[in-house]
């Protein structure tokens, strides 16, 4: 497998072949990615196996882009939130849902998907932590 592009936007690193096989992964999950500046992302180099940053000692195989137990590329609300705004704290948020933070994780992951009961649960806290926001006085 030959990478031809790679790029970060919204959240996730994006992985483009040379045969037009696109793959992403939640940057969350690479600590040393997630916090990387812009120079240490776009200082990388590409092998026959994955992509490398020296700046930061991190390497992805692109086989790991497009491994059938990764979750679902579908659209994910929850995960799309987070990216978007990642100054949202998933554990509190998931602490005024009422719910455990490890299983909230792994509905922001898209390895467990919630009910519709309980997206409302999250959505009322998320709009309950916007409302609170909103009432905010300096």
């Amino acid at each position: 497998m030959k990478a031809q592009k790679v790029w970060f936007e919204n959240g996730r690193v994006h992985l483009l072949t040379q045969d037009g096989r696109e793959g992403s992964l939640p940057v969350r999950l690479f600590p040393l990615l997630y916090n990387a500046t812009d120079a240490q992302r776009q200082n990388y180099t590409l092998s026959h196996f994955g992509i490398h940053w020296p700046d930061i000692d991190e390497d992805l195989s692109y086989e790991g882009f497009f491994d059938d137990d990764q979750p679902s590329k579908s659209e994910n609300a929850l995960e799309r939130i987070f990216a978007e705004y990642p100054e949202l704290n998933a554990r509190q948020v998931a602490r005024m849902a009422g719910l455990n933070s490890t299983l909230f994780q792994q509905y922001i992951d898209g390895h467990k998907k919630p009910s519709a009961q309980r997206l409302k649960q999250i959505e009322s806290a998320i709009h309950r932590l916007g409302a609170e926001l909103s009432a905010l006085c300096l």
